[in-house]
């Protein structure tokens, strides 16, 4: 949760709310199947009685920015899901395994009081000094920077920096550890990215499991398909399937003697092959022939039902797979054997495991080809698999996701799926950005790796307008805010904020901007003080009425960009103008505080008018239903584009697939997301996201040239022409809106429909449309 998206909610703060989850999570461990799922259930149940108790006892108080008592803001609480606080500091716990070392080492008792002045004794701070020269250590969470950050001021000259920053640590030196884990690696290339660790990715394919279905599958083509066939030829030796008497082309003792055998292959084959149970079925055309051979090779002679049912199975076997050594069926059966004995993907996947075995499991790997290249000749003599066979895309995926290169790169091979995996990629390279304002190597290293650390502190459920914790609020972090050159940096983060921003735009330009990514964005905007607001998608549930003044602020910025008869305000009827004219009244007036907070009163307002969402007052306090909150803030991101015009007017984003591109793309997310609305019964979030790629979609018409947006426009029927017909049925009101737009008019005239999210009555979306039949 972060700053505006999570600082309200009144109903989830209450104790119901963490029993439902304690609940939960009973369940889970008392009843599934799966042991280690059954073990993390019962670990949060743990964590959720420890909020319970602890809003019990007055140890918690959720909402608040100093959730658990006597912790300071600054100490990164362990939060749970809906941002609840545990009251456990996730720099507390047990001693770990390097600091029971550190203190044998040091020959002080196992704890952390004894630690912290150990690492402040000349001894100790040699240590520190060492660590920060070859930066091999790993911070895992902010608190874990601090004694280097003394070490590193102390080593300055800092004198005083570093005693006032030890006095702030001091009262939590015997509960939390203020030291990292040392590392046999150096830090990470601050120019490359990877999702998953070596490591990572060979866990995956170590959870592969051979599938039943493919295993049964092989095992009718290898075996029951070919003993089917003799069986059938067996049959086929007597006259057209009647039974064996004396007298007939084939002699009566050998044909027995035969068919003995075959029960006693089938007896053997059902022994060991038992993946493939269709053989067992009275009713299939196998056990049908085996059944009737095993009357007769007793002796009995078959009845008429017995005698009819062999018939139509010889006959019915013929006419679909030819005869026994025919052209026809030999053919058929080369190519089923040869599909049989392709290797498992279980098995090619232990061959990639162990292709991975004796790389460096905690890094991603420079280069994927040889990892997923065939089955070598030497591999095949030594795990019998065969020479060339191909690695499958579901084993290459693990491999392609440890692929360690700029960021561009993964998104360039697919690697980046979605906005919220680009959103956990980026702050190593946020981290290396910010830390440019460092001039000093060693201080550099340390501010890169706290930065990754504090992007993985989870935000808290704030209430009244609060804001999440920003990393220059903890104490080790302002001790070195001196030491910065933000002029120079701040050119640094300008540069990067614009390529990371015209990556996130081109890479999923349907797609809004996830609230972990603005906070990354959001960093290197306050850095390159562009003046570049960006803003947070605000959760209708927990929505109160308010809007802090940096949606005015980004309001504004669209309507530079985008006022004077855009198609986009023309579209959403906007006046920008009006807008532009509030945001003057109000930044030369004092703004109006709730709960504490600076707030933009004339901002929620215009939003609360524009959705007709009930009158201001209600809109304000939050006191309407969750669909209504959600039109409230839909307006907010029209008004604002979410970001886009920002990015775009203040950081100067220009992607190199150009806008028209990018809006053929939105409108192919548009028609995917609508497919799935077809027979969806619980539509309104998918309703959601189509109303989110249209608004992106209308927002680069906008921007792009009378003639290219002509283009485009007509270009969108043969697009529709790829989907399902109730796809084109269910966006033709809104095609017809968007031209008649185009073309001077209103998007809500005749036929036309205004395309938006929320609605507190029925979408005019969801209904199938009649030509869906």
């Amino acid at each position: 949760m972060n700053d505006d998206a999570d600082q309200q909610h009144l109903a989830e703060a209450h104790p119901g709310y963490a029993a439902g989850q304690l609940a939960r999570a009973f369940r889970t461990a008392l009843g599934h199947e799966d042991p280690d799922t059954r073990r993390r259930a019962d670990e949060r149940q743990r964590a959720w009685r420890s909020v319970l108790a602890g809003m019990a006892n007055g140890l918690l108080t959720i909402g608040s920015r100093t959730p658990v008592r006597e912790l300071p803001a600054w100490v990164t609480p362990e939060v749970l899901r809906g941002g609840f606080a545990t009251g456990a500091p996730s720099a507390g716990g047990p001693l770990t395994e390097y600091e029971a070392e550190a203190a044998r080492r040091a020959g002080v008792p196992q704890d952390r009081q004894a630690l912290f002045a150990y690492w402040l004794s000349e001894d100790g701070l040699a240590q520190l000094y060492e660590l920060l020269d070859d930066g091999r250590y790993e911070v895992t969470v902010p608190e874990e920077a601090a004694l280097l950050t003394v070490a590193w001021l102390g080593r300055a000259g800092e004198t005083d920096a570093a005693l006032g920053l030890v006095e702030e640590l001091a009262p939590f030196a015997g509960r939390l550890r203020f030291t990292p884990r040392p590392s046999t690696r150096p830090a990470p290339d601050a120019g490359t990215v990877h999702r998953w660790t070596v490591g990572e990715a060979g866990e995956s394919l170590a959870r592969r499991r051979t599938s039943k279905a493919v295993e049964t599958q092989r095992e009718a083509l290898a075996v029951w398909q070919p003993f089917g066939d003799e069986l059938l030829a067996h049959w086929l030796e007597t006259a057209a399937g009647q039974p064996v008497l004396v007298g007939t082309r084939t002699p009566h003792q050998a044909w027995h003697g035969h068919g003995a055998e075959l029960l006693r292959r089938y007896r053997d084959l059902a022994a060991r092959h038992t993946h493939c149970t269709k053989h067992l079925k009275p009713k299939e055309n196998l056990a049908i022939l085996r059944g009737a051979l095993e009357e007769t090779v007793a002796g009995r002679e078959l009845d008429a039902r017995r005698l009819g049912l062999l018939r139509h199975a010889v006959t019915s076997m013929v006419r679909r797979r030819g005869l026994p050594g025919s052209a026809e069926l030999t053919a058929l059966r080369r190519e089923q054997a040869a599909q049989a004995a392709l290797p498992s993907h279980h098995a090619l996947a232990q061959l990639v495991l162990r292709r991975l075995s004796g790389l460096d499991q905690q890094a991603g790997v420079a280069e994927v080809a040889p990892l997923v290249a065939e089955v070598g000749e030497e591999e095949a003599r030594e795990t019998g698999l065969p020479a060339g066979a191909a690695i499958p895309a579901g084993v290459r995926r693990p491999v392609e996701a440890a692929l360690s290169a700029p960021l561009s790169t993964l998104v360039e091979r697919g690697v980046v799926p979605s906005a919220e995996v680009l959103a956990e990629l980026v702050p190593r390279l946020v981290a290396a950005t910010s830390a440019q304002a460092y001039p000093d190597p060693a201080l550099r290293t340390l501010a890169a790796a706290h930065h990754r650390a504090f992007a993985g502190r989870r935000s808290l459920l704030l209430l009244n307008l609060q804001r999440q914790v920003r990393a220059e609020e903890l104490p080790w972090v302002r001790a070195v805010a001196g030491q910065r050159t933000d002029g120079e940096a701040g050119a640094v983060s300008a540069v990067a904020l614009r390529q990371l921003g015209e990556l996130a735009v081109q890479a999923l330009p349907g797609t809004i901007l996830p609230n972990s990514l603005i906070r990354e964005l959001s960093v290197l905007a306050r850095q390159a003080e562009l003046g570049a607001p960006l803003v947070e998608e605000l959760a209708a549930d927990i929505f109160m009425g308010t809007f802090t003044p940096k949606f005015l602020a980004a309001a504004r910025i669209a309507a530079e960009l985008l006022g004077g008869g855009s198609l986009y305000e023309r579209y959403y009827v906007i006046d920008y103008r009006a807008v532009r004219n509030l945001a003057i009244v109000e930044t030369g007036e004092a703004l109006t505080r709730s709960y504490g907070a600076r707030t933009s009163p004339g901002f929620a307002k215009l939003c609360v008018e524009r959705a007709e969402a009930g009158s201001t007052r209600s809109r304000h306090r939050g006191g309407g239903s969750v669909a209504a909150n959600g039109k409230v803030i839909e307006q907010a991101q029209i008004l604002t584009t979410h970001n886009l015009a920002t990015l775009v007017h203040r950081v100067g984003i220009d992607p190199a697939a150009g806008w028209p591109d990018l809006a053929r793309r939105c409108f192919v997310t548009v028609c995917r997301l609508t497919g799935r609305v077809h027979g969806n019964p619980r539509p309104l979030s998918t309703i959601k996201d189509v109303a989110y790629a249209w608004r992106q979609l209308v927002f680069h018409l906008s921007l792009c040239t009378p003639g290219e947006r002509a283009r485009t426009l007509a270009g969108l029927p043969e697009e529709l022409s790829r989907h399902p017909a109730h796809v084109a049925g269910r966006l033709a009101p809104a095609l017809t809106g968007l031209h008649q737009v185009a073309e001077g008019g209103r998007a809500d005239e005749g036929a036309g429909r205004l395309l938006l999210g929320w609605t507190t009555e029925g979408h005019w979306l969801r209904p199938d449309p009649a030509s869906a039949g």
